[in-house]
């Protein structure tokens, strides 16, 4: 029976050299929003006809995006790169709304916080939308786990 979602997801740690206290609450967040309903239907078929659920291990590599894709035992499924040079400019301008937004929620009045999230979320749900492209004919998402899947790319994105 089909099961298309994802019931675990790792990011690699060696490419995060550091994170605050409010980038490391987005990821918990991210992934615990994720686990807790998602859509993750990869559409390359396998031989035994397996269709989820899956385990994800997100990584970084040579300005890359590789989704490992494992079963739920742990066997791998596959592995999907994808380019980021289209996500480049979206992840700069997630982090700086991201860093005014911290800014703002520690001494800006109520509508300037606002005003500050509903940019931040803009540039989220225009990302989501971007990376759902991006997945289109190889992994069927929706619109939460597009988001979510954003978040934590651009936890693999933080340099120091």
């Amino acid at each position: 029976m089909a099961d298309p979602r994802i019931i675990d997801v790792t990011l690699d740690e060696r490419t995060i050299l550091w994170r605050s206290a409010d980038i490391e609450q987005e990821r918990r967040i991210a992934i615990f929003d994720l686990l807790e309903e998602n859509r993750f239907a990869p559409q390359r078929k396998h031989p035994d006809g397996y269709e989820g659920p899956y385990k994800l291990h997100l990584r970084v590599e040579e300005g890359r995006l590789a989704l490992e894709i494992h079963r739920a035992d742990d066997s791998h499924l596959e592995t999907l790169v994808l380019g980021l040079a289209r996500f480049r400019r979206p992840i700069r301008d997630y982090f700086a709304i991201c860093d005014s937004y911290y800014q703002a929620i520690r001494n800006a009045s109520p509508a300037q916080i606002e005003t500050i999230d509903m940019a931040r979320r803009g540039v989220h749900n225009q990302s989501a939308e971007l990376l759902m492209e991006r997945l289109e004919g190889k992994i069927q998402v929706d619109f939460d786990t597009a988001r979510r899947l954003f978040t934590l790319i651009c936890v693999l994105h933080i340099k120091g």
